[in-house]
């Protein structure tokens, strides 16, 4: 078997959002749902519902995805492995992501701006840069952002939380790329090259 075959083999196909109807609504921005349980996880991003809440940290979620990965973040597990090189994730829709790698597909395409992309989160970022909506607020300062990520990154700001931290020195870091340019003053990797010196 080649490895392209063995690749195809194991991905699971997705469910473009194109061959699916929308019938539900969200009557406060618009935005449309296959299905009722996706419309009721949005409308949290309006009224900061999260009725999901970690027993180890006491964090609050909008989503039970999001505690279960909360969870597998305080254990450290992940379950989910790459049968290619063996990345290991601790939720299956990033594996399933990350196999996309591997194949070059990207079955989820932006109507407004004809690009395609590797998964829905990333199709649903380059949809919401283009409307210029911005469903995320933080509680506190009331900022609006695009995306939920910034959001969790912001709020940093004003809690101090540093979830990262250097397994070298114990040193910690609220951002996650802070972190990794951190690590090379322990291994002296240079990843950018200037070609002029």
């Amino acid at each position: 078997m080649t490895d392209y075959s063995l690749i195809m083999n194991n991905l699971t196909e997705p469910k473009t959002p194109d061959t699916k109807e929308k019938p539900y609504h969200c009557d406060i921005c618009g935005k449309s749902f296959s299905n009722c349980g996706n419309l009721t996880k949005h409308k949290r991003t309006h009224t900061g519902g999260k009725p999901y809440h970690c027993d180890v940290c006491g964090k609050s979620f909008s989503q039970n995805g999001h505690l279960t990965h909360q969870k597998h973040i305080h254990t450290g597990e992940k379950p989910y492995q790459c049968n290619i090189y063996g990345k290991l994730f601790p939720e299956s829709a990033p594996l399933r992501s990350h196999k996309r790698v591997h194949t070059g597909e990207k079955p989820f395409h932006c109507d407004i701006c004809d690009k395609s992309f590797a998964s829905n989160s990333s199709l649903n970022s380059s949809q919401t840069l283009h409307t210029g909506e911005k469903p995320y607020q933080c509680d506190i300062c009331g900022k609006l952002f695009p995306e939920s990520a910034p959001l969790r990154s912001h709020k940093r700001v004003h809690t101090g939380e540093k979830p990262y931290h250097c397994y070298i020195c114990g040193k910690s870091f609220s951002k996650s790329g802070v972190l990794s340019k951190h690590k090379r003053t322990h291994t002296g990797k240079k990843p950018h090259n200037c070609d002029i010196w």
